[in-house]
């Protein structure tokens, strides 16, 4: 079971590499459709995030795709909010999580999908901006498991003008904060399989390298597109498990 999901891993890692997500946007709907309940999917995701984030970060780095002083700012903003994610697991509901799942991710598809390609001349860089922005993402994202990059990466383009490739390289750097700090708050509330996450974590080491890679190669319309295509299907499923939470389908 775990040489599989250390397999499995190695997808969400390339996922996370060349998305510049934590995985968690993958791993959460695979993990609660391999059985898992939710609370416990997404603290296993969050430490998986560790491994990804942090590898995948190095190479963004060496590439000069990783701006790294506003990376640092979004990442305390990050680190502080994701230290609430226990206790905001703790109070909600199965299925209120699932569907704050699912809002944020269709508000990510819009601003995604009407962001422009050509990034401002000065794209905003404001500290104080970039520390709230990262608090409030920190916050939601790791309590859904999922690290905060699907919905920085639409916000730092559609609202702040940011350059995708460097939006990209930049929010996997800052999905390093929050998944350590939501780590530990999860652990604290008994969220956390640790022989799973670190099985997951090890194989998304080998699959971050070839993501990040094809990341640096791809041209910004495509890449575009396939963030478009992601968010759609994570989506797809999510509204897919809501629906048969509620007894729908």
């Amino acid at each position: 079971m775990l040489v599989g999901l250390a397999f499995f891993g190695i997808l969400v890692g390339f996922s996370s590499g060349f998305f510049g997500i934590g995985g968690g946007t993958i791993l959460v709907p695979a993990l609660i459709y391999f059985g898992y309940d939710i609370k416990m999917a997404i603290g296993i995701s969050v430490m998986q995030m560790i491994f990804s984030s942090m590898f995948g970060s190095y190479h963004n780095h060496k590439a000069g795709s990783l701006a790294l002083k506003s990376g640092l700012i979004l990442g305390l903003g990050s680190f502080i909010g994701a230290a609430f994610s226990g206790m905001i697991v703790d109070a909600m509901p199965h299925l209120a999580l699932l569907i704050l799942f699912a809002v944020i991710l269709l508000l990510s598809i819009y601003k995604m999908f009407t962001a422009s390609l050509e990034p401002q001349l000065c794209p905003n860089e404001s500290t104080f901006l970039l520390l709230f922005i990262g608090v409030f993402v920190g916050a939601i994202s790791i309590s859904t498991g999922t690290g905060g990059a699907i919905f920085l990466t639409p916000a730092l383009v559609g609202f702040l003008g940011w350059d995708i490739k460097k939006a990209v390289g930049t929010t996997l750097f800052f999905v390093i904060f929050g998944s350590i700090s939501g780590f530990i708050s999860l652990s604290a509330h008994g969220y956390v399989d640790y022989a799973v996450g670190a099985a997951i974590g090890l194989g998304s080491v080998i699959g971050v390298y070839f993501g990040v890679k094809l990341s640096h190669r791809i041209d910004k319309k495509m890449q575009k597109r396939a963030l478009l295509i992601l968010y759609t299907v994570m989506f797809i499923l999510t509204f897919n498990k809501i629906l048969s939470e509620m007894n729908i389908l």
